[in-house]
């Protein structure tokens, strides 16, 4: 894969005669067009384009050319653990991580977790990805979460967190400020945010926390709206002091008032969706429906592989289904039958590439055109039987395509996964920082506490008396025969 490793020391890239999903202007689908790479830059957008003589040519003919998804809301720090609270609530998420066991990560199990995390995130064509990085006790564990991500050659935005302690104390300590001035250095591929939750205690024990974000001129992500945990008591003292603003990310948003939507709405917001997560977990039924009428702009996200998947075709796919469902239902309470969808396929797709560009402020991501950053994912597989027709593109990103048919994946103009193999990528070695995590973990819960953590109880399951149960079911009809 020689060719690989040159287009990401600079070479141009050329994706031959794709059908190109701009995710801008007026014209949503361009058929049988090319988008030619230079730098780190989209250069040209059209058909029939020249190559450059040193450029490397990806045949997109059946595939599909779009912008690099991004991702605003994940845990990446829990990923060595992928798949462990499967069957959790979201109380058994806060018991494990927040009161018991999460305390007991290493820096290095934070490295292996964001390696990991990162890996596959490029994998499924997830260009930019926000760490919500609540894990980060100590600025040691902060470190190893930036050393992962500069390891693996996506673009990240570290949303620095400590669930072990008030925002007002880790956000105004010296080690923090220190950690700031060495890792924040605005480099284009590690963005920064701030990360913690508002609780609604009528004290605002936040504010310092805020006044860091502001003083440092970066965003606050926050869990919002998120059923027993934040409540609109949260979004009330953000907006009367003052603290609500355009770049601000609400993440779930799922069991708001009107009223906190309006301030949502009003002040400039986003909210990140989480479609598999808060339907599983319990935040609240997921709330585009109610965002949409309200008018406030939606990214989507994750939240955790100890859960759910790391793609956001995923998301896509239960963000529709969830929506649809709702509208379907709420119809139904009403005697009423939804003949047209509200929401439709291209808008989940614009939520995943330019929603997400808009939430953090990047208006060079997101789309496909020149000037634009080359962050590009094509999707094709000649191998897979549902490549083919190619009827309805958004259609096909959102209930079609899957992390397999990622064929190639460009960020800031650099092959990163190519033929559907990633380029430049120590898998061996996350393998084993992982296995070193799971080992650790395990070791220090031991096996009784490490199997109740996986395997919660099952509340029993009360079957409801039957009134057509009968001893002899046959009908008088029946006995005639």
């Amino acid at each position: 894969m020689g060719g690989q490793t040159e287009a990401g020391a600079g070479r141009p890239v050329l994706l031959r005669g794709g059908t190109v999903l701009p995710m801008e202007g007026a014209r949503p689908v361009l058929e049988d067009t090319d988008v030619l790479v230079t730098g780190d830059r989209v250069a040209e957008v059209g058909p029939g384009l020249r190559a450059p003589e040193d450029a490397l040519v990806i045949d997109a003919t059946g595939g599909l050319v779009l912008p690099g998804l991004i991702d605003t809301h994940r845990h990446m720090w829990q990923t060595a653990l992928r798949g462990y609270g499967a069957d959790w609530t979201l109380t058994q998420y806060f018991v494990w991580f927040y009161l018991e066991h999460g305390k007991l990560f290493r820096p290095q199990d934070v490295h292996a977790g964001n390696t990991l995390a990162a890996i596959e995130a490029l994998d499924a064509g997830v260009t930019t990805v926000v760490d919500w990085s609540h894990g980060l006790r100590t600025v040691e564990h902060a470190d190893a979460a930036v050393d992962a991500l500069r390891s693996v050659p996506g673009r990240y935005v570290l949303a620095y967190g400590n669930i072990q302690q008030p925002p007002a104390e880790w956000s105004t300590a010296p080690e923090f400020r220190d950690f700031v001035r060495r890792r924040v250095t605005g480099d284009d591929l590690l963005g920064f945010q701030l990360a913690f939750d508002v609780l609604g205690d009528p004290s605002f024990p936040e504010r310092p926390a805020f006044e860091v974000a502001r003083e440092l001129g970066v965003a606050v992500t926050t869990h919002a709206g998120v059923w027993g945990a934040t409540s609109d008591e949260g979004i009330r003292l953000m907006h009367e002091h003052g603290f609500m603003t355009p770049e601000t990310i609400y993440v779930h948003a799922a069991s708001l008032s009107a009223d906190s939507y309006h301030r949502i709405a009003a002040t400039g917001g986003s909210v990140s969706v989480s479609t598999e997560s808060e339907e599983s977990a319990g935040q609240g039924y997921p709330p585009t429906w109610a965002l949409r009428a309200h008018g406030i702009p939606v990214s989507l996200s994750m939240d955790t592989s100890v859960w759910w998947s790391g793609d956001l075709f995923s998301a896509m796919r239960a963000t529709l289904g969830a929506d649809r469902s709702r509208e379907h239902l709420e119809a139904h309470a009403k005697g009423e039958t939804v003949t047209h969808c509200g929401l439709r396929a291209q808008q989940v797709v614009e939520w995943a590439t330019r929603g997400g560009a808009h939430a953090l402020g990047r208006d060079d991501l997101g789309v496909v055109a020149a000037g634009r950053k080359a962050d590009l994912v094509l999707l094709k597989n000649d191998r897979s039987p549902v490549s083919f027709p190619l009827l309805n593109p958004f259609g096909h990103v959102a209930f079609q395509a899957q992390r397999g048919d990622v064929h190639t994946v460009l960020v800031n103009g650099r092959v990163v996964k190519h033929e559907h193999e990633l380029v430049g990528v120590d898998l061996a070695a996350a393998r084993r920082q992982v296995g070193e995590t799971v080992e650790y973990l395990r070791a220090e819960l031991g096996e009784e506490a490490w199997q109740r953590g996986m395997n919660p109880d099952v509340p029993e399951t009360k079957i409801l008396d039957n009134p057509y149960t009968y001893t002899d079911y046959r009908s008088d009809a029946t006995h005639r025969r």
